[in-house]
């Protein structure tokens, strides 16, 4: 039975329920913050051993090449060997930067809007006198970072719909017949918040697609290639080949870190592309710097060895992160199933659990939430402009709390969740 199948007395009942535990809740004087998607600290103890460099006194490339001076702006050899065969990209079409890949994305942006890219008549800035403001597409829910770099260079965005295999191709067709649609963002694995995972079917339609813009590009944000939930180990898909086999080899900015397999705060970037996108890049980059953390690479390189040893060590970060996705997804389904008062991903990777109440409930949801001392990221979050129509989404960060930290918080939530809807429903 449904909240909306249930008699105002019985909804009247209800309320006065969820009254009295949102009261309880409230006085209990909770400081949880589900808000980002962070490692635990019992995560980043996984790779303390990055603090020493491996194999002490080390501090040459297998090239015999100082890492610890200039130079080297394509990044160490051995890091991109490694990580490589695991984003499914040449190693000669790999960059490794610095700890962020959020700064690649931003410098890419810069570069184009300033610069152009390769199939640019002229900067994306300068084709704004003729084509009208820059616009990007935007998947949702999507990821709000990528959201504030558009809104940062006054790039406009255009929200389509996220399935669970990929944006609605349809509208996404359409918008591209406009000229000043110069991108979209793609978080192709486990999508950041509701784990969609890109078919090979869909992005192939996505690479294949006819766009007014010669200089279109598929902004594919790889976050969360190996960060995996279950068994089922999905793969990153050759995307520079199918780029190249569709007669678009230009078209896709890969890009990677491992933010979320070492250390958030010292990790390595990477961005992948076409031999003439990766010589764009590196031409732009060389002007603001003479080369990467190349210590942090081969740190990086000598602790993580291969592409095997990431993945066992991804391994180990699922056997602490994924019982607390169990547990979040088995507290909301005996909290709010049987009322059918949300409906909620099941995520197989990723960081993320993408939560719809009731339209039009999202902001109270948070803002009841905030007040009883359990921290969201914001209603809308997950939309450009952090304007979501329906007022529905709510994103959950699971990974950085304790156990009983999420369980406390998650089921806070749910009263939150009940307390906004019957709310809204007594009051109709």
């Amino acid at each position: 039975m449904s909240l909306s199948d249930l008699s105002r007395a019985e909804l009247t009942a209800l309320h006065a329920q969820q009254t009295a535990a949102y009261d309880e809740l409230v006085a209990k004087g909770l400081k949880l913050d589900l808000t980002r998607g962070k490692p635990a600290p019992a995560q980043l103890d996984l790779s303390n051993e990055l603090l020493t460099l491996p194999g002490a006194g080390t501090y040459a490339d297998a090239a015999g090449v100082d890492c610890r001076n200039y130079g080297g702006l394509q990044g160490l050899t051995e890091i991109r060997e490694i990580f490589a065969p695991l984003l499914n990209v040449p190693v000669a079409q790999l960059v490794a930067g610095d700890n962020a890949s959020l700064a690649i994305m931003h410098d890419t942006l810069v570069f184009s809007l300033l610069q152009g890219t390769v199939g640019s008549t002229q900067p994306w800035f300068a084709s704004a006198l003729t084509d009208g403001p820059v616009k990007f597409i935007c998947p949702v829910p999507g990821y709000d970072r990528h959201f504030a770099l558009c809104e940062q260079f006054g790039i406009e965005m255009l929200p389509v719909p996220l399935g669970d295999h990929g944006p609605d191709l349809d509208a996404v067709a359409e918008l591209v017949a406009d000229p000043a649609v110069k991108g979209i963002w793609v978080v192709p694995t486990y999508a950041n918040p509701n784990g969609a995972v890109y078919t090979e079917e869909v992005t192939r339609a996505l690479l294949e697609l006819e766009t007014a813009a010669p200089d279109f590009r598929i902004f594919w944000d790889n976050a969360y290639a190996v960060h995996h939930l279950t068994d089922t180990e999905t793969p990153a898909l050759d995307i520079l080949g199918m780029a190249a086999a569709a007669g678009h080899p230009d078209r896709v900015f890969l890009f990677a870190s491992t933010s979320k397999v070492t250390f958030a705060g010292s990790g390595v970037s990477f961005f992948a592309s076409s031999p003439a996108n990766v010589a764009w890049y590196l031409g732009n980059l060389g002007k603001r710097t003479i080369g990467p953390d190349k210590v942090n690479h081969l740190r990086h390189a000598l602790y993580l060895k291969s592409a095997d040893g990431v993945r066992a060590l991804m391994r180990r970060h699922r056997a602490l992160i994924a019982p607390k996705f169990e547990q979040v997804l088995a507290i909301l389904t005996d909290r709010l199933g049987d009322l059918a008062a949300a409906h909620w991903t099941t995520p197989e990777g990723g960081y993320f659990i993408s939560l719809d109440v009731a339209d039009g409930t999202a902001t109270r949801v948070v803002a009841l939430a905030k007040q009883a001392g359990i921290a969201m990221t914001g209603a809308g979050a997950a939309f450009p402009y952090g304007r979501d129509p329906r007022d529905r989404n709510i994103r959950i960060a699971p990974t950085f709390p304790s156990a009983a930290d999420v369980a406390t918080a998650i089921d806070g939530l749910a009263t939150c969740v009940l307390l906004a809807a019957t709310e809204q429903l007594l009051a109709a």
